[in-house]
């Protein structure tokens, strides 16, 4: 059992920058690969970044690529996602998830076997 818990999100204007984290709790967070995914308004959960479980690959949704950095702390059981050059589009409910697959598969949320309760972020024009 793994319990996720973000924290980070508000209020920022575009061009500016946010830095998301996500608490792990349990012992086992360095065996688990973690996502990040953003659910915007009336539209569905998107994936948006991955981090392997050592922290060697990583991977981004093309929409956030160069802007977006995932990384993770395994003594500390926290994934970051550092976010810059944010614009109104990047408007959302973020939510890291923990799994143990990895594969083709890990773009997918039914891969995904916990979730966190999500954090705001909105983008001003």
């Amino acid at each position: 059992q793994v319990q996720l818990v973000e924290s980070g999100g508000g209020l920022v204007q575009a061009g500016g920058s946010l830095s998301l984290s996500c608490a792990a709790s349990g012992r086992t967070f360095s065996s688990y690969h973690m996502g990040w995914f953003r659910q915007a308004p009336g539209k569905e959960r998107e994936f948006v970044a991955f981090i392997s479980s050592s922290g060697v690959s990583t991977f981004y949704v093309e929409v956030v690529k160069g802007r977006f950095t995932i990384s993770r702390d395994n003594v500390q059981s926290r994934v970051y996602l550092q976010m810059n050059s944010l614009n109104p589009e990047d408007t959302a409910v973020y939510y890291c998830a923990a799994t143990r697959s990895y594969g083709l598969g890990s773009r997918n949320r039914q891969q995904y076997d916990y979730w966190g309760q999500g954090t705001q972020v909105t983008v001003s024009a």
